[in-house]
């Protein structure tokens, strides 16, 4: 018969895991940040650095048009912004839309066969021809005031990477993903905090700029440029920074389904990207950084597939099957809502009493299927993007 003491401990291992990264981590930051001075945010310079903005776009007909004319309306100098997107391979409009547009500037780089995000942004690289390379996606709006605090922080010659601020948001009725917002508004609150203790550990894939002089024309396919943005800074001896006057409107997912695949995808690959940059999470040579990178990513991603953990102490502390049974009930509970969030129809909003419960149990699953494909050491270089439902305007 196993010990008590095991069951209890797996009882208590995610809830100290969660805990710590999600509760315990942020209250650290806050309390060590409270001894370092706010920044002073610089003047505007008298020339603007020259800026790439890249776009990597797959099958995007649907919104490339009006991403465009959004990102030739941002507050900037015309002369000094540079427009290029990236089509990987796309079999749609996409690539006839972007051409309409090459008498305002705007480039049009085109894969030759589909090889996914981070390939066409290693072969596209070489023609960013800004000082500062900017990075979004093709179903994000960024307001025109944006751009320029985002540009702005690159006077201080220590900062190699700057990160916007997402803001979630929904402009339709049918929303399956409401759990989205709140996640993402804890999110960046925690990244301004990291932001006061010297540095981020990890970039928006929404909106961020990174010194063209640190971009990398060869970083393998398979991983997460966007989390690795911040941590090749670090190495170069930069700073990345979050910067909260920069916003990007990003648009809630419309499916819960849709979620998950994003979840599996993006941690699976952002598990791949922490161990191929593992040495930064050595305490001894990094110090602080490590600290938080140790907390920010890997604490949190052990969070999730932990869960399952709990489950099983809770069923060996029982004394028989009843017991067991009524000490998983909340349990129970949890599961058939998310379930019936999964199974609502298609194009109706979904209940927030279903819509979390759905979030919540999709991030435990990804998070498992994430990290058994991490360990098996599955490659996913093609590039799925997030059906969003784009923003007018």
């Amino acid at each position: 018969m196993i010990d008590d003491r095991v069951a209890i401990a797996f009882v208590l291992l995610p809830i100290l895991l969660f805990g710590y990264a999600y509760v315990g981590y942020p209250l650290l930051l806050r309390l060590l940040s409270q001894r370092r001075k706010e920044g002073v945010l610089p003047a505007d310079p008298a020339e603007w650095p020259t800026i790439t903005i890249s776009v990597p776009a797959y099958n995007e007909e649907r919104v490339i048009g009006g991403t465009i004319d959004s990102l030739l309306a941002l507050d900037y100098p015309a002369d000094r912004k540079q427009i290029l997107v990236v089509s990987d391979a796309s079999t749609d409009r996409t690539d006839e839309i972007v051409r309409s547009y090459a008498g305002r500037g705007v480039l049009l780089h085109r894969m030759p066969v589909r090889a996914g995000k981070t390939a066409a942004e290693n072969a596209s690289a070489s023609l960013c021809t800004g000082e500062i390379v900017v990075n979004t996606d093709a179903t994000i709006r960024i307001p025109p005031p944006s751009l320029k605090p985002l540009i702005r922080v690159f006077h201080d010659a220590t900062i190699g990477v700057a990160s916007g601020r997402d803001i979630s948001v929904g402009n339709i009725a049918a929303e399956g993903n409401q759990g989205e917002s709140g996640y993402v508004d804890y999110e960046m609150k925690v990244r301004a905090l990291e932001t006061r203790m010297g540095s981020i550990v990890g970039a928006s894939g929404c909106f961020y700029a990174i010194r063209r002089s640190l971009v990398q024309d060869a970083f393998p396919e398979a991983l997460s440029r966007d989390f690795a943005s911040a941590l090749i800074a670090r190495e170069a001896g930069y700073r990345a920074v979050s910067v909260q006057d920069a916003v990007c409107l990003v648009p809630r997912t419309v499916s819960l389904k849709r979620e998950y695949n994003r979840k599996v995808r993006t941690m699976a690959r952002g598990l791949e990207t922490l161990w191929y940059k593992r040495h930064l999470m050595n305490p001894w040579r990094e110090g602080v950084f490590a600290w938080m990178l140790i907390s920010h990513k890997l604490v949190r991603w052990l969070t999730f597939p932990a869960v399952p953990f709990a489950f099983i102490g809770v069923f060996l502390l029982a004394n028989d099957l009843g017991h067991a049974i009524w000490g998983l009930t909340p349990v129970i509970l949890v599961l058939l809502l998310a379930a019936g969030a999964y199974a609502w129809p298609s194009g109706r909003r979904v209940p927030f009493v279903l819509a979390l419960p759905g979030f919540v149990v999709g991030s435990v699953v990804a998070a498992v299927v994430a990290w058994s494909k991490a360990l098996r050491g599955e490659k996913n270089p093609i590039w799925e993007p997030t059906r969003r439902p784009g923003i007018a305007g």
